[in-house]
């Protein structure tokens, strides 16, 4: 929270600056434009303008997109906790806790294992999570909506520029939520600061930003007596904090992350060239440099011990995690207007993951308490637009190092038109399973392994491709084979005791291979000023053993009505979006391990979920108010997002997302 209040210092600047002098109203709805003016002189119509387009955002693959301040069913989609489209996802009854998996994909652009505890990363901003903005003016946007009993949810961004070549973005991302179940607090806070940089000549750039993350949350394991108080419908459990779970006060657990991270890229060109009368460049050689540090943790604590893990060295639970890790990249990169892009690079990287004890198990089986090394890795990228065509390659091998990995990406787009757009891409890579795969310690003994020399690389093949098109709508199809798939499952060489569900749980690779199939297809009906949006995907796995559970058909439909109301002051959008998954064995949730892992025991799935919305915009300013699973109360008591962790029930929440300028 430290970094909060500085955010609300730096944001109050424009905000006094808008109140002496405020932009002048907003003709168009889709599209604002600003004009340069003076202090005491009205504008000049031949001047120049600044409009939304000069608000520029570039992601971490540098492509480049405005400021949409537009009210769509895409936004609508996308505003929630994550400000993602959350269709692959269900997510847990309180805003922070997890998210099970609808769909999957299994392409990781990450060559080298990540800390592991993948259910408690859903709001941890990655590298590629960072975006660099490139404004004409100052910018503030300003995320807002209600959580659940006490808390709400801030997302603010304040980017500006010292100059048209210098742009820096300041942003806090916080939010408190107690939850309607007992011990279901979440909390969490993600400050970014991003800068981005190049010369009057055009020789050199820099971009870096640095992210300071904290996400908490308690954990309760879930409904004890899900039967009689929640399947039931009984009136006395409508008060969802009479409930009981799994976890008292006195052992309830707590998860924490807690991550920092500095990164920058940067990249001087040596030749340069440009097209006769044209400032277009022609050819160019570059040099480059790429930097990252970050240091994370994953903690699980509990005042005392609870048997639903098993036995225990010691009843105070103090589980920690570390990972601390150096990227350096050195690449050179020529460029030629007829040729194409090239790029070949070299890359070290330092790990050190590591608990506090060396630990001995009574069978005499030592344990270690680090695995640290280097990893050196040559790299290449290609990428050529011909004509309609446009060919990108990317690929990394390991040269050196415990971390045996590669990776390519490949893809080939047409352009038919503006409208229909064809692309055909490919994966390939082998990389080590997540760090807590290979080794954890725990102070429950059966949460100590290490599998550095059983479990080898976990291989992805997938070929997949996408049209997109106006009119006839969305369509992509992916087909994915895995070798070595790994996952967490309950040991079947262990008795299973009542009461300790998850006392034999243990990461496992399969021997056969997985395949997946998910093919996907969106498309919009319009008629007048009503619309039907459409989301639809099939999935279909092979395989010899039970290890990777989806539902075969996951749907969403949305009825929704748009029109200009008072005079065209407001912008107006009302409907009803309805979401269905077929049943499934869902995977189940481990609070210890921050993880989801497979199940076979309980098909959960099959229940309907109907949000009714009305959102408006007025000039830049977005207003979200919806009723979540209004059907909860009639529709039956079944609805899960994990076994034992209910999905929400029926709730209004509100909030807006509001760009303003100065």
């Amino acid at each position: 929270m430290k970094y909060f209040f500085l955010l609300l210092f730096v944001i109050s600047f424009p905000l006094l600056h808008a109140q002496v002098e405020p932009n002048r109203p907003v003709k168009k709805m889709d599209s604002t434009k600003f004009k340069k003016m003076g202090k005491k002189k009205a504008p000049d119509k031949d001047g120049p303008q600044i409009t939304i387009k000069d608000y520029k955002i570039i992601s971490y693959k540098r492509d480049t997109t405005y400021l949409d301040t537009t009210l769509t069913i895409q936004k609508e989609y996308k505003y929630n906790y994550l400000r993602k489209d959350d269709f692959e996802l269900m997510p847990f009854a309180n805003v922070g806790q997890p998210y099970n998996k609808l769909g999957v994909d299994f392409e990781r652009k990450q060559m080298y294992p990540r800390l592991g505890a993948k259910a408690r990363h859903f709001n941890y901003y990655e590298i590629e999570d960072i975006d660099y903005y490139n404004v004409a003016t100052p910018m503030t946007d300003l995320f807002f909506k209600t959580t659940f009993e006490e808390g709400q949810l801030l997302d603010a961004l304040l980017t500006l520029n010292t100059s048209r070549r210098f742009n820096v973005s300041l942003a806090f991302k916080g939010f408190r939520s107690m939850g309607k179940y007992d011990l279901d607090e979440a909390e969490s806070g993600n400050f970014r600061a991003t800068a981005n940089y190049i010369t009057e000549n055009g020789r050199y750039s820099l971009r870096a930003h640095i992210a300071a993350q904290n996400i908490d949350a308690e954990e309760n394991g879930g409904l004890s007596n899900k039967e009689e108080q929640f399947e039931s419908g009984d009136p006395d459990f409508v008060d969802r904090s009479r409930v009981d779970t799994r976890f008292s006060s006195s052992d309830a657990g707590d998860s924490k992350i807690l991550g920092k991270r500095y990164h920058l890229e940067h990249q001087y060109k040596l030749l340069r060239t440009s097209k006769d009368s044209s400032r277009v460049e022609k050819t160019s050689l570059s040099l480059g440099h790429t930097f990252d540090y970050e240091t994370k943790y994953y903690q699980f604590q509990q005042g005392t011990s609870n048997e639903y893990f098993g036995t225990v060295f010691d009843s105070d639970i103090d589980d920690k995690a570390n990972l601390k890790t150096t990227y350096n990249e050195l690449y050179a990169e020529f460029y030629n207007a007829t040729l194409g892009r090239l790029q070949g690079n070299i890359s070290l990287y330092h790990y050190d993951y590591y608990f506090n004890s060396l630990l001995i198990t009574a069978d005499e089986e030592v344990i270690q308490s680090r695995l640290e090394g280097d990893e050196i890795s040559l790299g290449a990228k290609y990428s050529k637009q011909i004509g309609g065509f446009m060919i990108n390659g990317d690929a990394k091998y390991n040269l050196s190092g415990d971390l045996t990995t590669s990776i390519l990406d490949a893809s080939a787009s047409y352009r038919f038109n503006e409208n229909n757009k064809l692309v055909f891409s490919l994966h390939s890579s082998a990389r080590m399973p997540d760090f807590n795969f290979l080794l954890y310690q725990s102070d429950y003994e059966n949460y100590n392994w290490q599998n550095t020399s059983t479990f080898g690389n976990q291989k992805v093949n997938s070929l997949q491709f996408h049209f997109n098109s106006k009119k006839w709508g969305n369509l992509s199809a992916k087909y994915a084979n895995i070798d070595n798939y790994t996952y967490f499952g309950e040991d079947p060489a262990q008795e299973l005791v009542e009461d300790q569900e998850q006392a034999t749980l243990k990461p496992f690779q399969e021997n056969g291979s997985v395949g997946h199939l998910k093919v996907k297809y969106k498309k919009e009906f319009k008629l007048g000023r009503f619309a039907l949006d459409n989301t639809v995907m099939y999935q279909n796995v092979s395989q010899s053993n039970d290890v990777l559970n989806v539902p075969q058909l996951v749907t969403r439909n949305t009825l929704y009505f748009s029109s200009d109301v008072f005079k065209k002051a407001m912008y107006l959008q009302t409907g009803i979006t309805f979401k269905y998954f077929t049943s499934y064995n869902m995977d189940a949730y481990n609070p210890l391990l921050g993880e989801f892992y497979i199940q076979n025991r309980e098909e959960l799935g099959g229940y309907p979920l109907l949000d009714f919305f009305i959102n408006a915009r007025v000039k830049q300013t977005r207003i979200y108010l919806k009723a979540e699973h209004f059907n909860s109360s009639f529709s039956g008591y079944d609805f899960y997002s994990a076994p034992n962790y209910p999905y929400r029930d029926f709730v209004i929440r509100f909030g807006l997302v509001w760009n303003f300028f100065s």
